[in-house]
């Protein structure tokens, strides 16, 4: 049976928008299944496809269930937008989370980019590209840690010293998670359910501990 082509996400872009209407507009935004991406008075609404949402799915359950089983202390924030006025600029990642950071935002329920750390980790689902330079945005923010799939290859992107980013084959948030172990298992979720499929990463993350000299935690 052929495979049917992947749907990717339905993006419209609009001119001349003021920064004070971008805030309005999250403020009055009663559904979150459009996302936006400001820059310089462009405006860019995004409606997520099913594939979107379910790699993203898939990919933040990984990064859930890894920093579970190591322990990692992790502050997740989701879609949070992530905006900063003096730049004219705001975007909402697919997920974010703040792990080297996460003891200044521990039980913290609100987000200043002008003030706070920003996530040290973002990821991006992108199976049809912005129209927006959203890589450039999330530099502007400082965000230090950017996964992009899109829908048959990871890319982790990490920030340099001059504004750039540069890919690499593993990050800094958490080094273990290769390029090549996350797309393993994003890809195993095409063809059995989330729930093995999260199961045999939790599997491998185990037996992988021993190897890497680590001490599981005791049970008490």
């Amino acid at each position: 049976m052929a495979t049917a082509p992947m749907v990717g996400e339905q993006r419209f872009l609009i001119e001349e928008v003021t920064w004070q209407a971008y805030e309005a507009l999250l403020e009055g935004w009663s559904s979150r299944s459009k996302r936006m991406t400001y820059d310089h008075g462009r405006l860019e609404f995004m409606s997520p496809s099913l594939a979107h949402e379910n790699y993203g799915s898939i990919l933040c359950q990984i990064i859930w269930a890894y920093t579970l089983e190591r322990r990692i202390p992790r502050h997740s924030g989701r879609s949070t937008t992530l905006r900063r006025e003096s730049e004219q600029r705001g975007l909402e990642p697919d997920d974010c989370f703040w792990i080297q950071n996460e003891p200044r935002m521990r039980g913290r329920k609100d987000f200043d980019a002008e003030r706070d750390p920003p996530p040290d980790l973002a990821t991006e689902i992108d199976i049809t590209r912005s129209s927006l330079p959203r890589m450039s945005i999330y530099a502007t923010l400082g965000v230090p840690e950017v996964w992009r799939f899109d829908g048959s290859t990871l890319t982790i992107n990490l920030l340099r010293e001059g504004g750039e980013y540069e890919e690499s084959a593993s990050g800094v948030a958490l080094p273990e998670l290769t390029i090549d172990v996350v797309t393993r298992f994003l890809l195993m979720s095409d063809q059995m359910s989330e729930v093995e499929c999260i199961a045999a990463f939790v599997d491998w993350v185990r037996e992988e501990a021993p190897a890497k000299g680590r001490k599981r935690p005791r049970k008490k």
